[in-house]
């Protein structure tokens, strides 16, 4: 499916990424209230899968083959046991805000690993990334990251890992539509359970209802449709354009920390947030003047 042909679904993919996700890390630090990091992740991409796939089963979408299968395994292992289960270890000892500013650094690792595949970048795409680590330096003069390395070098490896997916996802055979997603969350969630059983993590028998609100919000709204959203614009955008929701992340989580949980808003956060949406701006631009999507890989190639 390709973007000119439903030119509506880029807009409401880039929302869905920009703005559901933004809030998913404050869903992530309500959920860890009852459930460790490995069974939040394994739970959450469980449901969230088989649920995806019994939609697209229902309208008759066909399995994958098993190269398909392996390589939306790949990158499931990559985007949600790696990516998304090291943010939630992360979570447990930083700030959601805090968490989403670092991540903010995954499209600069987007962009240099894909240029190193091959796919170059464009000027204004470059501009944009130097101004939103620019941004994230700003910011960075407010929040207190030096306090936890440990967790900085999670969410790091996390970023590393969601990057090397993004790049990956437009050269690999993948299943179509979102079936990948399903797939993806499917082989995601399986793969997280045994890690949370490793490190003695089990459901507990008594969870707040906070924790269970959050973790079926993540799985309706930060798992069906923005992960989804998101695997639909790697395969359908640039993927400075696709990744540019790391940008836009940490303005809606400051914001909901700074509306939930009290946090501060100083001058060198709304100084970071405002240089930060210039450099989307410019992301946005570069795509929009681009020539149609790269076109797929044949399904002889990986």
């Amino acid at each position: 499916m390709k973007a000119h042909a439903h030119p509506f679904l880029l807009p409401f993919c880039l929302a869905a990424t920009w703005l559901v996700w933004g809030s998913t890390y404050l869903g992530i630090k309500f959920a860890l209230l009852s459930f460790t990091p490995y069974v939040l992740s394994g739970v959450r991409y469980l449901v969230a899968g088989f649920v995806l796939l019994a939609i697209v089963k229902f309208q008759r979408a066909p399995w994958p083959n098993l190269r398909q299968t392996l390589n939306a395994g790949i990158i499931g292992i990559l985007m949600t046991t790696i990516g998304n289960g090291l943010t939630c270890v992360a979570e447990r000892t930083m700030p959601s805000g805090a968490t989403a500013l670092i991540i903010a650094s995954t499209p600069l690792m987007t962009v240099v690993l894909g240029h190193l595949l091959g796919t170059r970048a464009r000027t204004l795409e470059w501009y944009g990334i130097v101004l939103g680590i620019v941004g994230i330096v700003l910011i960075n003069l407010d929040a207190e990251l030096a306090a936890d390395p440990r967790g900085v070098a999670l969410v790091m490896a996390a970023c590393l890992s969601w990057a090397l997916a993004s790049v990956l996802i437009p050269r690999l055979d993948l299943p179509e539509g979102a079936m990948s997603s399903a797939v993806q969350m499917v082989v995601g969630g399986f793969t997280s359970i045994p890690i949370a059983l490793a490190m003695g993590d089990r459901i507990p028998s008594h969870v707040e209802p906070k924790a269970v609100l959050a973790l079926a919000y993540l799985i309706v709204f930060g798992s069906i449709i923005a992960y989804s959203s998101y695997v639909w614009l790697l395969r359908n955008a640039r993927p400075a354009l696709a990744s540019s929701c790391s940008y836009v992340n940490p303005v809606v989580a400051l914001f909901l920390g700074w509306l939930v949980g009290g946090e501060a808003v100083s001058w060198p956060l709304v100084a970071g947030i405002a240089i930060i949406l210039t450099g989307v701006v410019l992301i946005s631009r570069a795509s929009h003047h681009s020539q149609a999507p790269e076109p797929e890989p044949e399904a002889a190639t990986d």
